[in-house]
């Protein structure tokens, strides 16, 4: 047995009337709330779709998982350009106004 299985726990959980155990290394609960987040889509999708074999509900659940994570890819990639430019702007007020002031000249 691998050293680093010891510290994995197992759980146990339900996706589309399927009992699984896996093993995590995180926290069980999260785990869970996966598994049921998983399960709630898996049902959804084969509520609407009628005759469908869990393969292809499991492969339209994927394909709809990875379509709302590029989609968070998406919009966390507009944010940091957001912050990024936010961040220059900031950088350029702030070297104005600590900007030793030029006396103005008399002539």
């Amino acid at each position: 047995m691998d050293p680093a299985d010891s510290s994995k726990k197992q759980v146990r959980v339900t996706i589309f009337n399927q009992v699984y155990t896996l093993r995590t290394a995180g926290d069980e609960r999260e785990t869970e709330e996966l598994a049921a987040t998983v399960d709630e889509l898996m049902t959804s999708i084969a509520r609407r779709s009628g005759n469908l074999d869990t393969s292809r509900v499991a492969v339209l659940a994927c394909l709809h998982l990875a379509d709302r994570l590029r989609s968070l890819q998406e919009d966390l990639q507009r944010l940091q350009e957001r912050i990024e430019k936010k961040s220059r702007d900031f950088s350029v007020l702030l070297d104005q106004a600590i900007e030793p002031q030029n006396p103005s000249s008399t002539d």
